[in-house]
């Protein structure tokens, strides 16, 4: 049994539209600002879209076979209560526990300085959370609301990072002023601002300075390279941008190695090649500014894309440093430096994989890499399972986040649910 307030009675009403509008699936609607099948419905992305054009998504779609069935998976308008968020397993010796639920579309994951948890929404509630801890008991807060696709949140020095499509904003001295957010100061204003592919994954890299994502305006195409497919970072007050790497076609993760410090990324491969290619990524910038991981030439290292890869080699691009699976959705990843694990995960790499709609049978998990002493990968391995029964989802990892204790935390949009996972304790 799912609990509905007053608004979340109003969401699910919203959203049972949704649904009847689009054959069963919600497609990517969020409830704020939502767009169904190509049609932009409210807010500041409001605009018609002929009836005869199909939604982003839907491009290069097959006309008849199981392909002509899929679509993005439907999004639960309402979170899960404890009691049936699915039951996670890792290897012996690990405790998986429920840290938070009743946070609805939860995404990216930060840590206040003072122990505030921030945690982003995306297409259905358009919130920013804090969960804050007293008497050991925690209370989750919406602290922003209105906004337009807000995954991308970072927090640095004292003050909350927010990225929409449209602009980075943020809000400073957050933590001292939850119950009354200050107004935002707008960092950087020069974002495309579009839907497909549009919403970002934020981080301040040891350089101090703040790196951002743009992800392609579609599925398959060759978009402009000054604006899209490309990880850029600014300076803090959002000056000095400059293209770190090209070729990204979309990345809704990425982390710094703690000793090199070189970026690594995850990266999602285009659709409807076919049921198992091109494998997602996961990638390293070894030349900043010059490195191009193939988008929208090459995929997977391995193969020229069949429209726009006549001419093209894949010997000319990065290849990828792991590959993650056929349609795996790669999303948040975190270089583990808690000392609480055994010594085998030290200074590996947790990688959410929020699992395939693009693909007739389903997975999802967080996988782990192991590096090798050459700074490669020698080996990816689900780490926390049980997030699919019957070929159907029971929840969907997003992000991850390390905690003082060594534990680590990982969010489910899904359910709208944060977990805990623990080592001997």
């Amino acid at each position: 049994m799912r609990l509905l307030n007053k608004r979340g009675l109003a969401a699910s009403v919203i959203a049972a539209g949704l649904l009847s509008m689009t054959g069963g699936y919600m497609t990517g609607a969020y409830v704020t600002g939502a767009y169904v099948t190509g049609a932009y419905v409210t807010g500041a992305y409001a605009q018609e879209k002929k009836d005869e054009e199909p939604p982003f998504w839907a491009i290069g779609k097959p006309k008849s076979g199981p392909g002509a069935e899929m679509a993005p998976v439907a999004q639960p308008p309402v979170t899960t209560e404890a009691d049936k968020l699915p039951k996670l397993k890792a290897p012996a010796g690990f405790k998986v526990e429920v840290y938070q639920p009743g946070i609805l579309d939860a995404r990216a994951i930060r840590r206040g300085d003072k122990g505030t948890i921030f945690v982003s929404s995306l297409f259905v509630a358009s919130k920013i959370y804090a969960i804050t801890e007293k008497g050991g008991k925690r209370e989750v807060k919406t602290i922003l609301s209105g906004l337009e696709l807000p995954s991308g949140i970072e927090f640095n020095k004292g003050s909350l990072y927010v990225a929409t499509p449209k602009k980075i904003m943020r809000y400073d001295n957050i933590e001292d002023k939850l119950d009354n957010p200050p107004q935002p100061v707008d960092i950087f204003t020069d974002l495309p601002g579009d839907v497909p592919h549009g919403w970002k994954y934020l981080r301040f890299g040891p350089d101090g300075k703040l790196y951002v994502p743009v992800g392609a305006n579609c599925n398959i195409c060759e978009p402009d390279p000054a604006k899209y497919a490309q990880i850029f970072r600014i300076n803090a007050d959002g000056s000095g941008r400059e293209i770190v790497a090209r070729g990204v076609r979309n990345s809704v993760g990425f982390d710094f190695h703690p000793q090199t410090k070189q970026l690594w990324f995850t990266d999602n491969q285009r659709d409807w090649l076919s049921e198992d290619m091109p494998l997602d990524e996961l990638n390293v910038v070894k030349n900043p500014g010059k490195d191009h991981f193939g988008y929208p030439y090459c995929h997977s290292g391995i193969m020229t894309d069949p429209q726009f890869g006549w001419g093209k080699s894949c010997a000319d691009y990065v290849k990828p440093a792991a590959t993650l699976g056929p349609h795996a959705a790669p999303l948040g990843m975190k270089f583990y430096t808690g000392r609480s694990f055994p010594a085998k995960y030290q200074g590996a790499i947790f990688i959410a994989r929020h699992g395939p709609w693009n693909r007739t049978k389903k997975y999802a998990d967080v996988s782990v890499a192991y590096l090798d002493n050459n700074g490669g990968v020698k080996d990816v391995e689900p780490f926390l399972t049980g997030w699919v029964k019957d070929n159907q989802y029971l929840g969907r990892p997003v992000d991850i986040l390390t905690m003082p204790d060594g534990s680590l935390l990982v969010s489910d949009d899904h359910n709208g649910a944060l977990y805990r996972v623990s080592y001997g304790r």
